[in-house]
C-alpha cells in the first residue's frame, strides 16, 4: 500500500461536473488499496472574485483581513469535494490548515511554512479515510489565518508529502504533463516522460506555469517525487526527480515570460559601492531583480540595468527615486513592454555553442536581444514584447525540432 498525496488546482474544481470528476479520480487510487490525501484550491475564479469583493468595501485592506478572506475560497472547495466523495460512498474528512498544523511565518499574503505536524492527518488515515486538505492555507504564531502566496496550493502539497513521507505527490493540473514550451504557442512542443528538479525550478521561475517554483524548491530539498499530469486526459505525467535518463537533449525546455519590466539608472557615479546602495536596497524591501546589466557610459558615469516583475515596478521606481541623489544618477528611465525568453537544460553544460545557437535563433527571425543573463543550466534573454511569440517558436524550433 502506497501513500499518495493529490492536488488539484482551482480548474479542475471549478463547478460541479469538475469536482464529480475529481471525486471519481481520488475514489479510484484509493480503491487501488492506497492511502490518499488532497489538497485542494479554491474554484475557478474564486479568488479573484473575493478579491473584487474586498475592494468594492475599502480600497486598501489590511494584509491580515484579506487572508482571513481569500483562506474560505479553499474551505469551500475541500467541503464541496468531501460531500462529493460522500456521495460516492467512501469515508472522507476535509480539513483546513490550521486543523492539520500548518504554521507559518507571519508575513500574510506571502507566508512561508515553517513546519507542519501533520498528526490529525495521520489520526484520520488510521481510520482509512480519505483527507482532503485546503491549499494556499495555515496559521502563525498568534493563529491568524495566513495564505502562502500565488501557487501556494502546490506547495501545500509537497509539504505534507514531505512530513508524510509519502511515496509520490501528485500535482493534477488542465494539462497532460510538463512540455518543452507550452503547446498552446509552439504547436510541436511535445510532453517530457522527466524533469530533473533543477530543470524543473528554472522553468518554474522563467513563467512555465505548470508549478510553482516554491513547490519544486520544497520537493527538491525533502526529495519529494512529483509527477505532473491532467485531470481531465487519463494518461502518464511528466515525472519531476533528482536525476534523470540521460537523452541528447541539449535543453528540456523554452519558457516566456511577459511578468517582467527592466529599470535603468541612467549615468550613475563610477564609483565604489554605487551598485551596492542600488541592490541592497532593493533587497531590503524583498523586490526582487533577475538580469543585470552595468555598462560604462560618459564622463565617468555609469549605466545600471535590471529586471524585475511587473508587481514590482512601482515600489521599485519609487525606491529608485529615493536613492538617485545617493548614486548620483542622471534619470531613471523603465519599460513595460518586454518579455524573458529562456532555455533550460541540464545537458548544455558540457556542449558549448549553446547561446550563440540561441542568439542565431533570434538573429533569423530578426529579433533584437536588449539584455543577457545565463546560468550552468539555463539562458534567459530580454526582447520587446511584441516578439515574444515569434521568438519562443524559433529558439524551439531551434533546439528541438519543427
Amino acid at each position: 500500500m502506497s501513500l499518495i498525496v493529490q492536488k488539484f488546482g482551482g480548474s479542475s474544481v471549478a463547478n460541479a461536473e469538475r469536482l464529480e470528476n475529481v471525486a471519481r479520480l481520488v475514489t479510484d487510487t484509493y480503491r487501488e488499496g492506497n492511502s490518499v490525501v488532497v489538497v485542494v484550491s479554491a474554484q475557478g475564479d474564486t479568488t479573484d472574485d473575493l478579491i473584487a469583493k474586498a475592494h468594492e468595501i475599502n480600497d486598501n485592506p489590511s494584509n491580515r483581513e484579506m487572508d482571513m478572506l481569500l483562506s474560505t475560497g479553499e474551505q469551500i472547495s475541500i467541503a464541496l469535494l468531501a460531500m462529493a466523495i460522500e456521495k460516492l460512498g467512501f469515508p472522507v474528512i476535509s480539513l483546513t490548515g490550521w486543523q492539520v498544523g500548518m504554521k507559518t511565518d507571519s508575513n500574510c499574503g506571502r507566508a512561508r511554512i515553517k513546519e507542519c505536524s501533520a498528526e490529525r492527518i495521520r489520526s484520520e488515515l488510521d481510520k482509512k479515510k480519505i483527507v482532503i486538505v485546503a491549499g494556499f492555507q495555515g496559521i502563525n504564531k498568534y493563529d491568524d489565518i495566513t495564505t502562502l502566496g500565488r501557487g501556494g496550493s502546490d506547495t501545500t502539497a509537497v509539504a505534507l508529502a514531505a512530513v508524510l513521507h509519502a511515496d509520490c505527490c501528485q500535482i493534477y493540473t488542465d494539462v497532460e504533463g510538463v512540455y518543452t514550451s507550452d503547446p498552446r504557442r509552439v504547436p510541436n512542443a511535445h510532453k517530457l516522460e522527466e524533469i530533473t528538479y533543477d530543470e524543473m525550478l528554472e522553468l518554474a521561475s522563467l513563467g512555465a506555469q505548470v508549478l510553482h517554483n516554491r513547490s519544486v524548491e520544497m520537493a527538491k530539498k525533502y526529495n519529494v517525487k512529483m509527477e505532473v499530469l491532467s485531470s481531465f486526459v487519463k494518461v502518464p505525467g511528466t515525472i519531476v526527480k533528482e536525476v534523470c535518463k540521460l537523452e541528447k537533449m541539449e535543453i528540456r525546455g523554452v519558457a516566456k515570460d511577459l511578468n517582467v519590466a527592466r529599470i535603468a539608472l541612467m549615468g550613475v557615479a563610477d564609483e565604489p559601492g554605487m551598485a551596492f546602495r542600488v541592490f541592497s536596497a532593493l533587497a531590503r524591501k524583498n523586490i526582487d531583480v533577475d538580469i543585470i546589466i552595468q555598462s560604462q557610459g560618459r564622463d565617468g558615469t555609469n549605466d545600471i540595468s535590471f529586471s524585475v516583475t511587473k508587481e514590482s515596478l512601482q515600489p521599485a521606481l519609487d525606491l529608485m527615486e529615493e536613492i538617485k541623489d545617493v548614486v548620483k544618477a542622471k534619470e531613471i528611465i523603465y519599460d513595460e513592454n518586454v518579455a524573458k525568453i529562456s532555455i533550460v537544460g541540464a545537458g548544455m553544460t558540457s556542449k558549448p555553442g549553446v547561446a550563440a545557437k540561441m542568439f542565431e535563433a533570434l538573429y533569423e527571425k530578426s529579433i533584437n536581444i536588449e539584455m543577457i543573463t545565463t546560468s550552468e543550466i539555463k539562458v534567459s534573454v530580454l526582447i520587446r514584447a511584441e516578439d515574444a511569440d515569434r521568438a519562443l517558436v524559433a529558439v524551439h524550433d531551434k533546439f528541438i525540432g519543427a
